[in-house]
């Protein structure tokens, strides 16, 4: 039922953006929390982890947040001062999650931080990339912007700690396959949130031991385009 309720209400709570549970309904936040964790197996490390509420809330503790930046709310996560280098052995985790965050990642450096998730994954073991589509994230963004400006909010954290260059409010679908392809990973596949209408969803890619694996090389343009 709370499903069921989540969908039908979607552009009312899309439009609203509450940041919490609110009279029943589920916050987008709780919605994507809820379908990774669904999926995460054993240790996780969740990059871009800002509150650090996902590792704490939704995975009782079994795992490690990292981020480059330490919010208030954030007291027992990890900060990272080179994206490009992990302070983690490898094979330490299980699941390494970028939530909603990719796209803050630089694009000259995504291909070296995912290279790094592949490292700190056991062999088999997952990486999970959650993002809305393109048009979705742009009018998102937008309407965050009017709430800050009009009603004095500080809904956009972009906004608060600064947007680097390199950072975008959105990478495509092609992209996040190409890099994770290119990282290493293999099968990956594309879990859509329907509470979202499937504006929003997951890609999930597989560490597999590396005689098995053949990363597929990312087309000529999108190198040429996105990482010259």
């Amino acid at each position: 039922m709370q499903r069921v309720k989540d969908f039908i209400s979607f552009p009312v709570r899309a439009l609203t953006l509450f940041h919490d549970d609110w009279r029943g309904f589920s916050c987008q936040a709780t919605e994507r929390y809820d379908e990774v964790a669904a999926r995460v197996r054993g240790r996780c490390l969740d990059v871009g982890c800002g509150t650090n509420r996902f590792v704490r809330e939704f995975l009782g503790g079994n795992g490690v947040g990292a981020d480059m930046h330490r919010y208030e709310e954030n007291h027992d996560g990890v900060l990272i001062e080179d994206p490009t280098r992990f302070p983690w052995d490898a094979g330490s985790f299980d699941t390494v999650t970028f939530i909603a965050n990719l796209n803050h990642v630089p694009i000259g450096l995504r291909d070296a931080e995912l290279a790094e998730a592949h490292r700190v994954l056991r062999d088999d073991g997952i990486v999970i990339i959650t993002m809305a589509l393109p048009a979705v994230e742009v009018v998102v963004h937008g309407v965050i912007w009017l709430y800050d400006r009009l009603l004095g909010t500080k809904l956009d954290h972009d906004n608060l700690r600064g947007m680097a260059e390199g950072e975008e409010y959105y990478v495509t679908g092609r992209e996040i396959r190409t890099r994770l392809e290119r990282a290493g990973f293999g099968r990956v596949t594309y879990h859509p949130f329907t509470t979202q209408w499937c504006l929003n969803g997951m890609y999930v890619g597989h560490k597999t031991p590396a005689a098995a694996t053949s990363p597929i090389p990312a087309p000529q343009s999108l190198a040429r385009r996105r990482i010259a």
